[in-house]
């Protein structure tokens, strides 16, 4: 029977023995090994060249790599309508919105020895910046966004597939669609094709609500679709903007050393996130019916890119569209941001229903990013590859799991299987094999590997001066892991000068060193979520956290639509329950405007609620109309506000409002992620007590 032990000694070892003499260690002339130089066109001063280890490594990849398939590039290019004339969208706040011109040395021949080769590859083919027919009748605006804007002609006007990220590049997006094809014939209808931000959050560009109101204009979206727009950017929204900042490299300049493109796209736009809700829900899994005058076909696929998604089927153009659930890449099981972890079985079956109900007619298959594919046996292949990558993922992952291998080395056991490593739509560009084995564990048996000694585990904080002390101390730490470094032995070198940092947050020259680590590890990465994370953290151990405003992520639109169970929800989250013990209280909350009725309870420590119940003795109670507590929820107007001008009216002890105001706290979205990181002076966010402060919609 082949054991966990056999099966993690067929794998390569790092190299270099960790341990080693002490006496080696203080030799004096390793421990003044050569500092490697700052290199002068890095956008940090300290920011390094690429050592040796990394070039063989990226040289490795373009000699192995399938380059000589460059088919999407002559699908990249097919249907080229027109450029976008100007590089930049200013948003009508009169900041940037979208800024192309950053991208610009991407279209230059070099081969850059600090982007692994084949994230290189993806991003010079996000390079397009225009419009495209994907079939007559069918065409894209590409480029403007980390997501594409889909337009079908209609019986009476234009169907729009997912209206990008914000409204500015939206709006521009229409207005090259109008000025080259669409005759300026009216937006009819507006899909959302699911639940992520950078499929709805430009729909205020593209149509006007007075018109949706009017019934002018259609909403379509899958089922449950504003549950989870609202609820997967709430509960855990400042952790996972914080986060964001690593995954997507926000603060990394676009550069050859730094920020090179998201894979999806090539980055976010920052103008009006927006949300019109939907007016029709597709409800069946199922749903045909006419949008405009067109035949089509949905299929509802809950829980896989995203708790609500759909795919759609047009068959009177043999148009398939698979929303997210196929693009280009292998996409996240496990999001680095933060996200519950996605069903690789579930998604695998979608696709290949998909496959068999209309891939094996369909002649043209477009998604929200990236480029079409044409052709029946291109599509055909497509979709079994796509299949198979998520279905091998979760298969040959508890494969491994059932024999032993754990959260903490399947990413180094488990593989794709060549014939998919072979197929560039199968790279890592969102998702990397690496992180999707350990999101696929944590889906099905969690975080723990079974050993009893990481079950309650000391926080690094606590454990590393143990482990500085026994390694010998700083001097020796630093010795030894300039050493490794210069070895090429990075894994190995950020082992032991993260314990150092975690030990010693003010040791900066242990910082610069493991961020000169984090860098190479970063420039090695084809995976452009792992890139950014590693540079973000050579970033910020070199920087600090950056200070200075941030973008109100708070869409006045995602406010209003966060329902009133949510928004208690996130009070009770929002609440520092060490604040309210030995307190008690039964509140009513109604809300006349709406009919809602809610039974607020602080026991124990901890707040709950239950619609559509009231107590017959309740300690107080609130009444206030919905749309006036949106006021107080979007930070517009306080509660006490609200109840001195008679817009709210409280029975009952008034105190009580005040045990729970004091509770409440605000989440600061630029909490320390690397120790010694903060700036000392940095201020703390300050908001109302009930205001929701709900973070940047999900994007994917």
């Amino acid at each position: 029977m082949t054991t966990r032990r056999d099966v993690l000694k067929a794998i390569p070892t790092m190299g270099t023995a960790f341990a080693v003499s002490g006496a080696a260690l203080l030799d004096d002339a390793v421990a003044h090994a050569q500092e490697a130089a700052p290199l002068e066109e890095h956008f940090h001063p300290e920011g390094k060249a690429p050592s040796k280890f990394t070039l063989e490594i990226l040289d490795e990849a373009r000699r192995n790599l399938p380059f000589s398939d460059t088919r999407d590039f002559d699908e990249q290019k097919h249907g080229f309508i027109a450029e976008m004339p100007d590089k930049k969208i200013m948003a009508d706040a009169g900041h940037v919105a979208w800024d192309k011109e950053r991208f610009d040395f991407l279209n230059s021949d070099t081969d850059f020895d600090s982007i692994h080769p084949s994230m290189q590859r993806i991003s010079r083919l996000n390079q397009n910046y225009g419009l495209y027919e994907v079939i007559p009748g069918i065409y894209q605006v590409r480029g403007f966004d980390l997501s594409d804007i889909s337009f079908v002609r209609g019986k009476t006007g234009w169907i729009v597939i997912d209206p990008l990220v914000s409204a500015e590049p939206a709006r521009a997006a229409l207005e090259l669609f109008q000025e080259h094809v669409g005759g300026g014939l009216p937006v009819t209808a507006v899909i959302y094709s699911h639940s992520h931000g950078d499929h709805w959050g430009g729909v205020r560009g593209v149509v006007d609500e007075v018109d949706v109101r009017a019934g002018k204009v259609e909403i379509i979206a899958p089922r449950d679709f504003m549950e989870h727009t609202i609820s997967e950017n709430v509960y855990a929204g400042t952790a996972m903007n914080r986060r964001l900042f690593y995954q997507y490299g926000l603060l990394l300049p676009a550069s050859p050393h730094g920020y090179a493109g998201q894979g999806l796209g090539q980055g976010v736009s920052a103008g009006l996130v927006g949300l019109i809700a939907p007016t029709r829900i597709v409800e069946d899994d199922i749903e045909e019916f006419e949008v405009d005058g067109v035949r089509m076909i949905f299929q509802n696929t809950p829980g896989t890119e995203a708790p609500s998604n759909m795919n759609t089927y047009i068959p009177d153009m043999k148009a398939l569209w698979m929303a997210e659930n196929v693009t280009a890449t292998l996409h996240n099981i496990y999001t680095l941001r933060g996200a519950p972890v996605r069903n690789p079985l579930r998604w695998s079956k979608y696709i290949s229903r998909a496959l068999h109900l209309y891939g094996e007619e369909a002649e043209v298959m477009f998604y929200s990013h990236h480029w079409p594919r044409w052709g029946n046996d291109r599509i055909q292949a497509i979709l079994r590859d796509q299949r198979d990558l998520y279905a091998h993922m979760n298969n040959q992952v508890l494969h491994f799991v059932n024999k032993g291998v754990t959260i903490n080395q399947i990413h180094n056991v488990y593989k794709l299987p060549q014939s998919l490593q072979d197929k560039w739509h199968c790279r890592g560009y969102h998702g990397s094999p690496e992180h999707n084995s350990r999101g696929v564990v944590q889906r099905y048996i969690g975080f723990w590997d079974c050993n009893p000694a990481t079950l309650i585990p000391l926080s690094p904080e606590d454990s590393a001066p143990l482990y500085v002390e026994m390694m010998g101390g700083s001097d020796t730490i630093m010795v030894r892991g300039r050493e490794l470094h210069d070895e090429g032995e990075y894994l190995l070198a950020s082992e032991i000068l993260n314990k150092l940092v975690q030990a010693e947050p003010r040791n900066q020259l242990a910082k610069n060193l493991l961020a000169d680590i984090y860098e190479q590890l970063g420039y090695q990465q084809e995976n452009p979520g792992l890139r950014n994370s590693f540079l973000s953290g050579a970033f910020e151990l070199r920087s600090g956290i950056p200070e200075g405003d941030i973008p109100d992520t708070s869409s006045p639109d995602v406010i209003r639509a966060m329902s009133t169970e949510l928004f208690l929800n996130f009070l009770a989250i929002k609440m520092d329950s060490r604040k309210v013990e030995g307190h008690a209280f039964t509140m009513n909350l109604i809300t006349p405007d709406n009919g809602e009725k809610f039974l607020v309870d602080l026991r124990n420590a901890t707040l709950t609620n239950v619609e559509g119940f009231q107590s017959e003795s309740p300690d107080l109670t609130l009444t206030i109309n919905r749309g006036d507590l949106e006021l107080t929820m979007a930070g517009e107007k306080t509660l006490d506000a609200q109840l001195a001008d008679g817009t709210a009216k409280l029975d009952g002890d008034p105190t009580m409002l005040g045990v729970l105001a004091q509770a409440m706290v605000d989440f600061d979205p630029f909490f320390e992620v690397l120790p010694g990181t903060r700036d000392p002076q940095h201020s703390e966010p300050i908001s109302d007590a009930f205001e929701a402060v709900t973070g940047m919609p999900a994007i994917e």
